[in-house]
Formats: C-alpha cells, sequence, structure tokens
C-alpha cells in the first residue's frame, strides 16, 4: 500500500488509469518537474521581494496568495489530471506567499531568510542522499507514525487557529520559551521526515506505471511538503533569535 503523511500524497493518488499510448511517470521526470516547479516559486518569491508589488499591496497579495493557492492546492488533489497546468500556478502562488510572509521575519531578524533557505534545501538534500543510500528506510510502522505525528500537528494548528477568532492562543506553538522551541524542533523534523516518505510514495508511483501526467502531482506534493518545511524552520529560528535577543 502507498501512504505519505503529505495530505497531497494519499494512497489515492496513483489510483488512475493510463490511456492508451500514454506516457508513464518515472523518477527522472518527477525530478525535472520538480526542478520546474521551485524554480517558478523561486522567481516569483524573488520578484516580490525584490519590489515588484508596491508595499500598499503587499497585505492583499498576501491574502490572495493563500487563499488561491488553497484552491488551485485543492483542484490538483481532487482533479490530479489539472496538475501539469495548475502545480505551476500553485507554485508561483506559493512564492509571492512566502515572499511576503519571509519579507516581514526578515524586517525583525535581519539575515534570517536566506539562513531558512539555506537549511531547507541543506535538509532536502541530505535526506534525499540517506534515502538513496538505504540509510532511511519508509517501513510501514515509519510511515503509519509520521503520518499519525503529522495529522497530530496539523490538528493542533487549526485548534489554535479556531482559538485565535477568540483572541486565545496555544503559548508553545507561538512563543519563545523551551518548550515553545522544542516544539518547533520536532514539528520541523516531522516535516522533514515527510520528504523520506514522499520520496517513497514517489518512487512506487513510477514502479507502478503511473501516468505521465502523475510527474507534475508528484511535484506538487514535494512542493507542498517544502513549503511547510520552510515556513517552520523560519518560525524556528525566529524563535531562537527572539530568545537571544532577551
Amino acid at each position: 500500500m502507498l501512504r505519505s503523511g503529505n495530505p497531497a500524497l494519499t494512497a489515492k493518488s496513483f489510483d488512475v488509469r493510463r490511456s492508451q499510448g500514454e506516457g508513464v511517470m518515472t523518477l527522472e521526470g518527477t525530478v525535472n518537474k520538480t526542478g520546474l516547479a521551485l524554480l517558478i516559486l523561486m522567481t516569483t518569491a524573488a520578484l516580490t521581494w525584490n519590489g515588484l508589488l508596491p508595499p500598499v499591496v503587499l497585505v492583499p497579495a498576501l491574502i490572495l496568495s493563500l487563499f488561491a493557492g488553497l484552491v488551485v492546492g485543492l483542484l490538483i488533489y481532487f482533479k490530479p489530471a489539472t496538475a501539469p497546468v495548475a502545480t505551476p500556478i500553485y507554485a508561483a502562488l506559493k512564492g509571492v506567499l512566502l515572499a511576503t510572509i519571509s519579507m516581514q521575519f526578515e524586517k525583525r531578524f535581519p539575515g534570517i531568510v536566506i539562513n531558512a533557505v539555506g537549511l531547507t534545501f541543506g535538509t532536502l538534500a541530505a535526506l534525499l542522499l540517506a534515502y538513496r543510500s538505504g540509510l532511511i528506510r519508509a517501513t510501514e510502522n515509519f510511515k503509519l507514525g509520521l503520518f499519525a505525528a503529522t495529522g497530530g500537528i496539523f490538528l493542533l494548528y487549526l485548534v489554535s487557529m479556531v482559538m485565535g477568532f477568540f483572541g486565545r492562543s496555544i503559548p508553545f506553538i507561538h512563543d519563545a520559551t523551551p518548550i515553545g522551541i522544542a516544539f518547533s524542533v520536532f514539528v520541523v523534523i516531522i516535516a522533514a521526515l515527510n520528504l523520506v516518505l514522499d520520496f517513497d510514495f514517489i518512487e512506487r508511483g513510477a514502479a507502478q506505471g503511473a501516468p505521465k501526467y502523475m510527474e507534475w502531482y508528484g511535484a506538487f506534493g514535494l512542493l507542498v511538503t517544502l513549503v511547510w518545511l520552510y515556513l517552520e524552520i523560519l518560525r524556528l529560528l525566529a524563535k531562537l533569535q527572539g530568545r537571544d535577543r532577551r
């Protein structure tokens, strides 16, 4: 059974049939599509970071990219065949979103963004190497445990968001206390390990001969995890620097 902690890559994701004469999904093709999606994301992020959008529209751009990205992401999730067109759009929207969020962190903690970017790609490279060398294996127990941990984290975030509507919050999620920092470290580890599940899931999907367009769907799944990992690393670094300033 295929299983991933990433909600974009579920057991039913590759449960599709190829049309006669249609190409098949390959690892190389998925890597290429992922690279292209990341290039699109980094391009829109760089343009936003360098002033493509005037300051007065940054907040509306943040809100628009957040909700539009959610809509496009749901479209890809429920209609994988749209991935070749929708995934580049999703990547472009996430680039704007990450840039606007990163700019706010950079104002408070100069230099934090480049460190977060470096750690994100460093983690990706390290885990890919560990996976390919067999140091980390995505066993069924590993997948089940990580799936449960990921679900628990998102449920906790959902509760925190609902509490925020009433002016309340869960302190350790946001505070730069030892417990808050430990929580962020835990979430970063879980987000990073989801990359291993994504590698395994895509490899199995390619082995099963999924349709060619699923390369873009696999790229979308990896992008979801990388965006999450980057934001959690950014949050962790902000907590660490905020604590140092006390």
